[in-house]
């Protein structure tokens, strides 16, 4: 449905009647006329379909790309998916099958925000040149309701800043009306918080409480809940896009206009200009040639976009907001409205989310509410509307790269916040079996969403995301 836009600000704490900003004084990047608001999860399933039927592109769902293959040159030679059927201890179980190999003279990699294989090349070839900004990201929670007819206003929009975020800590959120009664909600939190103590999902389960959220939701029915990461960096964070043997695309890459949180338009442009690139370089290629090949063209198509030109007029709009809220929106304001993404420099980011916590003697703990059935709830009650399922018996893909750290690092300098970043209840320190004076990291990998947080956010990135076998995770319905 088309979707006039009604943004929304809401103030730093809650009451009764919050203000809608002028559509004149609301930055461009949040004017939505002419936008149609879709489930983008069925828009893929559709579109995967058409992919099939119509253009003979074939699709291996249940398969997931596990491994980076090389040439003896160094150049890619293509992916392999994992093997399946094999058990916790590493031993093959009676379902077992090697997992395929992958070959092709170009491999565009489009696995969605901090792919695991996108992070190998990315560090293998070098795409990051030195002194360039690293990829900065937010985790984003959401949940689609269903709300009583005579509150459903198909094609609103709210958008919110700040509230109940603390005023050093980016955050934001959406609302959108579609379809038949159906409502689709989600807060952003900036992954470069400093305290320790702060839980991106209870926060956005207390955002729900404001007057101007509630009054939406009172009577509805929540029916499915998810969460991701976002690339947050902007285009002083996107790397190198093409090498021999391949090239990035999408949210692989960190293409996302950040003020507007929209990354869908980014992601089907880069993917069109890569697949020119690809076309120009094939037919370049000796016949039958599985040689690597570099599609060139892409950067260069890139640089002459209107993608780019969109990118570069808002690239200093979430590095300002390393200063606070309230100068971040001064710069927002000046970036929008005076300067419109002229000004002779580029703001920078300033450092690793994975380095931003303070110690917990220095953070002050949050009390959240708990939450009421009706509007907000607890975590595994949302989980379990994710439809998230893994097969049980296999290894953990939530990896440690040394088991010592979460208990002598993580719990004893930041009281353990692993339970707390992550929005699905993957990680809980419990009390050591025969010793309940020590205390070990419980790894819950059935419930991870696959939403990246703990390989982004992790203090030491100790903890290393690997594909599960193909076919688990997250089933989102109209999300």
């Amino acid at each position: 449905s088309l979707s006039p836009s009604l943004p929304l600000s809401l103030p730093p704490s809650p009451s009764p009647s919050p203000s809608p900003l002028p559509l004149s004084l609301q930055p461009p990047s949040l004017h939505n006329d002419g936008n149609y608001i879709i489930s983008l999860g069925n828009t893929i399933r559709w579109m995967g379909a058409v992919a099939e039927e119509q253009f003979g592109v074939e699709v291996f769902p249940g398969y997931a790309g596990s491994e980076v293959l090389y040439h003896d040159d160094g150049s890619v030679k293509g992916v392999a998916t994992n093997d399946v059927g094999i058990a916790k201890n590493g031993e093959p179980k009676d379902n077992f099958e090697r997992g395929m190999e992958l070959h092709a003279p170009i491999t565009l990699f489009g696995e969605g925000v901090r792919g695991s294989l996108s992070k190998q090349v990315m560090q293998r070839m070098k795409l990051r040149s030195a002194g360039q900004e690293e990829q900065t990201y937010g985790l984003g929670i959401k949940e689609v309701w269903r709300v009583s007819p005579e509150k459903h206003k198909k094609g609103s929009i709210v958008h919110t800043v700040g509230w109940p975020l603390d005023m050093e800590t980016y955050g934001g959120s959406f609302l959108y009306h579609f379809d038949e009664n159906l409502v689709t909600l989600g807060f952003v939190v900036a992954l470069d918080y400093k305290n320790p103590y702060l839980s991106p999902y209870r926060e956005f389960q207390r955002w729900k409480h404001h007057p101007a959220i509630r009054e939406t939701l009172e009577g509805g029915e929540c029916l499915s809940y998810g969460a991701r990461a976002i690339s947050e960096g902007g285009l002083q964070s996107i790397p190198q896009l093409s090498f021999s043997g391949g090239a990035l695309i999408g949210d692989s890459a960190g293409f996302l206009n950040v003020p507007k949180i929209k990354g869908t338009h980014c992601a089907m442009k880069s993917g069109m200009m890569a697949a020119e690139a690809t076309f120009e370089a094939l037919q370049q290629r000796e016949p039958e040639s599985m040689a690597a090949l570099t599609p060139h063209s892409y950067q260069r198509n890139f640089d002459s976009s209107w993608l780019r030109e969109e990118l570069h007029a808002v690239r200093n709009v979430r590095p300002g907001f390393k200063w606070g809220l309230f100068p971040g929106l001064i710069n927002a304001g000046l970036e929008s409205f005076v300067f419109r993404g002229k000004t002779p420099w580029t703001l920078s980011h300033g450092h690793k989310d994975n380095e931003s916590l303070v110690p917990k003697e220095k953070a002050t703990k949050i009390d959240y509410p708990a939450p009421d059935g009706k509007i907000s709830f607890d975590l595994l009650t949302n989980v379990s509307r994710s439809n998230t399922w893994h097969e049980e018996d296999q290894p953990c893909h939530l990896t440690l790269k040394d088991a010592s750290v979460p208990v002598e690092h993580n719990l004893a300098k930041y009281d353990g916040p692993e339970g707390r970043y992550c929005p699905a209840g993957v990680y809980e320190y419990v009390p050591v079996e025969g010793d309940e004076s020590k205390m070990r990291l419980q790894i819950n990998q059935s419930n991870c969403v696959h939403c990246k947080t703990c390989d982004i956010k992790d203090p030491t990135q100790n903890i290393n995301w690997v594909t599960p076998e193909g076919g688990g995770g997250p089933a989102y319905v109209n999300m």
